[in-house]
């Protein structure tokens, strides 16, 4: 039981797929700001939040597997070449979505 505190595989897996997600639906980020671009990136953030819910309802999220899911996303969405800062912002939404 203790050592399934410290099993983030699955919160590793959904960080990586949601950052892929993103990326895949907003491939480019050089818009960040325009009112067009913000209107995509919170119809993203939209669905992003519906497949989060179903998430936590199927897991049960510790602060360790928190840390893990948002370090995945924010590497997810680096790789794919999502600009640093907006990385952050959006990892910071994940954060505050995970709760």
């Amino acid at each position: 039981m203790f050592f399934s505190w410290f099993d983030a595989a699955d919160a590793k897996k959904f960080g990586t797929s949601l950052g892929l997600f993103f990326a895949e639906k907003m491939p480019s980020t050089k818009g960040y700001g325009d009112k067009a671009f913000e209107m995509k990136a919170n119809k993203v953030l939209k669905q992003m939040s519906e497949q989060i819910a179903r998430f936590k309802q199927q897991q049960k999220l510790n602060t360790y597997k928190k840390a893990q899911l948002g370090n995945a996303f924010k590497w997810a969405l680096k790789d794919a070449g999502i600009e640093p800062e907006y990385a952050d912002k959006l990892t910071q939404w994940l954060m505050l979505q995970v709760g």
